[in-house]
């Protein structure tokens, strides 16, 4: 391996384990909501109703850009173009924010709040993500 791939590699191996966290998080966000949203509207019948209500459906429009993230990191992990440091750093950057609750700031991150909060597996699984990112 020669040291000016060695840059790259780093930042590669980072998204591929950010990746695996966030898909982590992303799905126990999903059961989460899901939770919260059958207490409130009643039961949902089928995995093809629940996933248009995660596509379509307001309540878990705040999970989008979770979505969002993976797809482009996985875009850019299989892109045939070789990776650049700026790329992996934006992605990362793009994360961090993503992964910022506050309980007075946006819709998105007042809800990401509230779901670590309820669910000791998400917070336990935002920690993972937050190391990660360090």
């Amino acid at each position: 391996m020669s040291s000016t791939q060695l840059p790259l590699d780093l930042p590669f191996q980072r998204l591929r384990e950010i990746r695996t966290a966030l898909l982590h998080l992303h799905k126990a966000l999903l059961d989460s909501e899901k939770d919260v949203y059958e207490r409130l509207h009643g039961r949902i019948q089928s995995k093809g109703e629940f996933f248009q209500l995660v596509i379509g459906d307001e309540w878990f429009s705040w999970l989008r850009p979770f979505s969002q993230y993976i797809i482009q990191i996985d875009e850019l992990l299989s892109a045939k173009e070789p990776i650049t440091l700026h790329q992996a750093n934006e992605l990362l950057d793009g994360v961090r924010s993503l992964i910022s609750p506050s309980e007075e700031g946006t819709p998105r991150e007042q809800r990401y709040y509230q779901a670590i909060q309820r669910d000791p597996n998400i917070a336990l699984l935002h920690a993972e993500v937050s190391r990660l990112l360090l």
